[in-house]
């Protein structure tokens, strides 16, 4: 093993193994260390239901970063990355047995929109072409260094960007839709932020998730998600860079003004002559890696108050056979459905009921009919189906339908569980309880016990508030970027990155440590949605470091 690297990666998500890909593709010699015994992060996929039954852990569709020039540009259908996109691609069920659905042309969702509305199918059509019309303006934000507040809201059209941002779903849909149920479809959008139908920025995320699902499609990975952070590590091997796994990282070595070295848990010291990139959450990151000592206590304060919104409760499971939908073919074809409620309110009470604490009596389950999209998931003529709830509280005061008595998640997990399987059975998959022969039931708790970043069993590494994205993400302290003109760095080389939805649900590369700090410039925090816009601002600011003869 080398005695140093140009580049060091903590974290062999498939953000941290993208960043590593783009900086070993630039010619540095670059190590990604993985503190758990296999790469993947977020993107694992394990057997967990039963022997044979394949299950995403984590993330399950491949939506955004089809609109990002990473898979493209290293290459990763020629290491074995296959997508299977299916049409439908996306629908949402209701109680009553009807279905909107999201099909690959947008003539299809038009007329899925007419069911319930043709005004609102007429809408939807337009709401799109100004989709398609922004596009490239859209793409551009989101793989770039957000820009600071000041220069987001210059311009003429500043104030009505302004509204439409920080505008809640139900303020919107309510102005734009005349059907109740497709209202309730664009506030589960917003709900893949977490938010709920009252909550500011709901609107533009609703919008702008929809929009990209009838773009570019939500796909399943074949052969699991895993599939991906293995085709990243083997363009990342293909350019000489190094993984290992089983190497957790307790401590980034800062010394007079600059990052040095990575020490690991076990006490070994790798140096390092350039980046420092942390593909970890931000309180880790900041608290833990850092420290106070190196970030002073302005910045750990700020950061100890970092919220991360509510959680997920997920169930595996394996079924002897598939099992259809009430809703008919257009949900048993979907990629990903929505189990919702008839109506916006109903989606209101779950959020309610969830910030009290409470145990929520009728969620919106996002289901993943896996082994339907991917035979390969399950054994031949098996079902294997993922169900997550969006969302549950993390600290459990009591139960919205008054059943189950408890508040510790080990002691409730399988009765909340047996409940919400009862909940969908008849409305959604009918005869599902029946079909069940195992299951695995994780709790926000194990969720996170498996991965220590899905902290709270989140898995967007904050809450999406208005305090909490672009420039302020993820703490407001007066922050500075890397610009082309004078690239500058916290410690002047090291990267730190943490990953957060930004505005329009992308990631975005964001520093840490303002001016004045005792990094003594500004820290670099780098991961995101794709990787390749933290190794271009550690590519750039390389030279200025380290200038060579």
């Amino acid at each position: 093993m080398p005695s140093s690297y140009d580049a060091v990666v903590i974290g062999a998500g498939h953000n941290g193994l993208t960043c590593g890909c783009y900086l070993a593709r630039a010619g540095l010699k670059v190590l990604v260390l993985e503190q758990y015994s296999d790469i993947g992060g977020m993107t694992i996929s394990e057997e967990i239901a039963a022997p044979g039954f394949l299950s995403d852990i984590h993330a399950s569709g491949y939506l955004v970063a089809k609109l990002t020039p990473a898979p493209q540009e290293l290459g990763l259908a020629e290491r074995g990355l296959e997508l299977i996109t299916p049409d439908p691609n996306w629908a949402q069920v209701y109680p009553d047995g009807k279905v909107l659905a999201i099909g690959r042309d947008l003539e299809t969702t038009v007329r899925s929109f007419a069911q319930f509305s043709a005004k609102d199918g007429e809408t939807w059509r337009a709401l799109y072409r100004n989709y398609l019309a922004a596009k490239p303006a859209i793409t551009a934000g989101m793989n770039t260094v957000p820009p600071s507040l000041a220069a987001e809201f210059v311009g003429p059209s500043a104030i009505g960007e302004y509204r439409f941002q920080f505008q809640s779903v139900r303020s919107w849909a309510d102005q734009t839709f005349e059907s109740p149920e497709i209202r309730n479809f664009f506030a589960c959008c917003a709900l893949h932020a977490c938010l709920s139908p009252d909550d500011a920025l709901g609107a533009e995320f609703a919008w702008l998730f929809a929009c990209a699902v009838q773009d570019v499609g939500v796909s399943v990975v074949k052969g699991g998600m895993h599939n991906v952070s293995r085709a990243l590590a083997s363009v990342l091997r293909s350019h000489g860079g190094e993984v290992r796994a089983g190497a957790g990282v307790a401590e980034i070595v800062c010394e007079n003004g600059r990052a040095t070295a990575v020490r690991l848990a076990g006490g070994e010291r790798i140096a390092v002559d350039g980046v420092v990139a942390s593909n970890v959450d931000p309180r880790h990151f900041a608290l833990d890696l850092l420290g106070e000592r190196t970030l002073g206590p302005a910045i750990t304060e700020k950061i100890k108050r970092y919220e991360w919104g509510s959680s997920f409760f997920v169930i595996y499971a394996a079924l002897d056979r598939p099992v259809a939908y009430r809703a008919g073919a257009a949900a048993d074809s979907a990629g990903y459905v929505h189990a919702a409620g008839q109506t916006l309110d109903d989606l209101a009470e779950t959020f309610a009921q969830c910030r009290a604490g409470l145990l929520p009596s009728a969620p919106m389950v996002g289901i993943i009919n896996e082994a339907a999209m991917d035979p390969t998931r399950a054994p031949e003529g098996r079902g294997l189906m993922k169900f997550v709830l969006h969302y549950v509280p993390y600290r459990v005061t009591g139960d919205a339908r008054g059943k189950i008595a408890g508040t510790d998640w080990d002691q409730i997990k399988d009765a909340y569980a047996d409940t919400m399987i009862d909940y969908m059975s008849e409305p959604f998959p009918p005869g599902l309880r029946d079909r069940i022969i195992a299951r695995s039931v994780q709790s926000p708790v194990d969720l996170e016990r498996r991965i220590r970043s899905a902290v709270h069993g989140t898995h967007q590494h904050g809450a999406y508030l208005p305090y909490q994205i672009g420039a302020m993400r993820p703490i407001q302290c007066g922050i500075r970027y890397l610009r082309r003109s004078r690239p500058c760095l916290p410690v002047t080389a090291a990267n730190a990155a943490h990953t957060s939805p930004a505005r329009g649900g992308g990631y975005r590369l964001r520093t840490l440590t303002p001016p004045g700090s005792a990094f003594g410039r500004a820290t670099l925090p780098i991961k995101g949605r794709d990787g390749n816009c933290c190794a271009r601002s550690a590519l750039a600011v390389l030279p200025v470091l380290n200038p060579r003869p």
